[in-house]
This record gives C-alpha cells, sequence and structure tokens, in this order.
C-alpha cells in the first residue's frame, strides 16, 4: 500500500467528523490528477514539443499525450492538426504516487515558496494551480531539457463543494498559502 493511501485511510474518521458525514462511501476522495501543457509558439517545432512530452511523462510516470488542435483559429496562428499541447491523466496508483512526490518533494523545492493559492476551487470540488517550471521535480534532468515550460495542474475530487475538497487536500498535506480563503 501506497504511502499517500495509507494516510488517506488514516484521516478518513477525522474528516468524515469534521465534514459531519454519516455515510462511509460519501467521504471525498482523489479521482485523477490532470498535467497539462499548453505548446504555445512551441507548438511548431517537433524535436520541442517532443521534449515537453518526454518531460511531463517522466515527471506523471506514465505516457503523455500529444493533443492536436481541432480547428484553425488564425487570431492565436494555430492551424488544424497541430500540436497545440501535451496532457497526461493519473488515478490510481499513479495519482497517489505523484500527489505523493508534488507534496512532499516537489513544491518544498520551490524556492520562495509559501504555497499554493487558496483560490484555485472551481465550485464544483476540483482544484487548479500552475507551476511555473518543471525543474522542482528531481527526476528531471537539466541538460536534457531544451526549454523550461509550466503546467497546470488539475486535482478532480469526488466532492461537489470546495469546502470538501479543501479539507481533503488539506489533510493529505497539501500546503496552502496562509491567510483567508
Amino acid at each position: 500500500m501506497s504511502r499517500m493511501k495509507q494516510k488517506y485511510n488514516d484521516i478518513v474518521p477525522a474528516l468524515r467528523e469534521e465534514l459531519e458525514i454519516a455515510n462511509v462511501m460519501e467521504t471525498p476522495k482523489l479521482e485523477k490528477i490532470v498535467i497539462s501543457v499548453g505548446a504555445g509558439e512551441e507548438g511548431r517545432d517537433n524535436k520541442l514539443i517532443q521534449n515537453m512530452a518526454d518531460t511531463i511523462s517522466l515527471i506523471a510516470g506514465q505516457k503523455a499525450v500529444i493533443v492536436m488542435a481541432k480547428k484553425s483559429v488564425a487570431g492565436f496562428k494555430a492551424r488544424e492538426g497541430a500540436p497545440s499541447g501535451i496532457k497526461v491523466t493519473l488515478r490510481g496508483a499513479n495519482m497517489l504516487n505523484f500527489f505523493d512526490k508534488l507534496v512532499s518533494i516537489a513544491l518544498p523545492r520551490v524556492k520562495d515558496f509559501r504555497g499554493t493559492p487558496r483560490k484555485g476551487f472551481d465550485g464544483r470540488g476540483n482544484y487548479n494551480f500552475g507551476l511555473d517550471e518543471q525543474l522542482m521535480f528531481p527526476e528531471v534532468v537539466f541538460d536534457n531539457i531544451l526549454k523550461t515550460h509550466g503546467m497546470n495542474i488539475t486535482i478532480v475530487t469526488s466532492s461537489d463543494s470546495d469546502k470538501e475538497a479543501f479539507a481533503l487536500l488539506e489533510k493529505l498535506g497539501m500546503p496552502f498559502a496562509k491567510g483567508r480563503k
């Protein structure tokens, strides 16, 4: 059993008591984590887009998918069928391992880190936040990176409210910034 799964099993009673949940099956839990990177100008360079996909695959521990544009948009200089981003969806053990690595290793390595923003919730129990660069993850070797890039991380929970999702993530060890919600 992974460390994060054990931690979740340990916090369930306290979480149920705090949120006043009668049924065990209604306890919020992590469903999936989506890591995505927008290609932007780099979408025109196949070597660069492949390097970005390899980096995200290395970070996630699962093969990343290069997302192609569905329509041409002149304002964004996007062509139909051209690479527009990279994404990977993590579930199960891979999700828990990534979350553990993110919370206990990667985020503490960020210089002047004050916590993730509290206002990243979408009203439906999902949490979004962005990272400025990929170099905080221990798997990434600086010499193999052609260009640094950021990423967006979406944490989807089974909860319908932001209050329940916040309580779950806080108890799992997500380092939220101090201050009000």
